[in-house]
């Protein structure tokens, strides 16, 4: 029987008190089971999923091996298990509200021009309060509140640019996904501890490449359990840093936009007046994202001699 969608979870090492829950919104959708297959990604997990986590609760459920480390490559073997018109994917993370796949199916149906969409309402649970010292990096765990739907069929378009957490793609463009991966420099998306990403941004730009537009949706509610170890400014900082090196090869690898190169005596003078005007958190961000740019340079420099 022909099903209207995949759900699909891609997952290294989960937490188990979160997983819990995030499995039990999935058994509680509103959709009928018997509609929808699951699929349960492990990304070479240290103990394997299939040993803890039972997925006979659903009628069309099954464990997938993906045996290359990384996001990317775990959604890619999503793409290559399911046979559905629209994949849902959803991070271990994710707690989704009741309605989310019957709310994906809808904007399926009532918006054929959109090739990816997800959730414009991605609220986060912290494990513990955050430190206000910290608000500023807090965007950086793709947190998202948005009243109105909003979409474009162009990028970069923030605001309509669904992040990688509820996110729904039509087989079209999953299944050109696959074929474009090797283009240009490779976009690997969150490897271990490894804080790159842009790997959901980048089907985004491979529905654009096909015609179609990007979306956000506040009727996709999710919750985005957040433990006590990503709210440390390191951390943030580093996320920061991994999603400033994405968006440099990511504007590279579709846009054509190389890194700007500056001469060495315009760089210092620029380096330095910000060291002396920047302070606390505003100059550590603007570090990282120095940082970054001498990584994604280095990518793309190494990426155009390969070649």
């Amino acid at each position: 029987m022909k099903t209207e969608l995949t759900l699909a979870i891609c997952s290294h090492n989960p937490r188990s008190q979160y997983f819990g829950r995030v499995l039990n919104s999935i058994r509680d959708q509103s959709v009928p089971k018997e509609l929808w297959d699951f699929i349960l990604v492990d990304n070479c997990s240290e103990v394997p999923l299939a040993d803890v986590w039972d997925l006979s609760w659903h009628p069309r459920g099954r464990h997938v091996f993906a045996g290359e480390l990384g996001l990317a490559a775990a959604r890619r073997c999503a793409i290559e298990a399911s046979s559905s018109e629209l994949l849902v994917f959803v991070d271990d993370d994710n707690v989704l509200d009741i309605n989310y796949l019957q709310e994906a199916i809808k904007i399926r149906d009532n918006f054929p021009f959109l090739g990816v969409w997800g959730s414009g309402a991605i609220t986060p649970e912290f494990e513990i309060p955050p430190d206000k010292s910290i608000e500023t990096l807090l965007p950086y765990l793709a947190l998202r509140t948005t009243d109105v739907a909003k979409w474009c069929n162009f990028l970069p378009c923030p605001e309509a640019t669904p992040w990688g957490a509820g996110l729904c793609v039509r087989s079209k463009v999953a299944r050109t996904y696959l074929d474009l991966r090797d283009r240009a420099v490779a976009i690997s998306d969150r490897q271990g501890k490894t804080l790159l990403s842009g790997g959901d941004v980048e089907i985004s730009y491979v529905a654009n490449h096909l015609g179609y537009g990007t979306g956000v949706f506040p009727e996709l509610r999710l919750l985005h359990l957040i433990p006590k170890e990503r709210l440390s400014r390191s951390y943030l900082l580093k996320v920061c840093e991994g999603t400033a090196i994405s968006n440099r090869l990511l504007a590279y690898k579709w846009e054509g936009r190389e890194p700007v190169r500056t001469s060495k005596i315009r760089y210092w003078s620029s380096f330095l007046k910000n060291l002396l005007l920047l302070h606390g958190i505003e100059r550590q961000v603007y570090l990282a994202d120095q940082r970054a740019a001498t990584i994604a340079t280095d990518i793309i420099t190494s990426t155009k001699q390969a070649s």
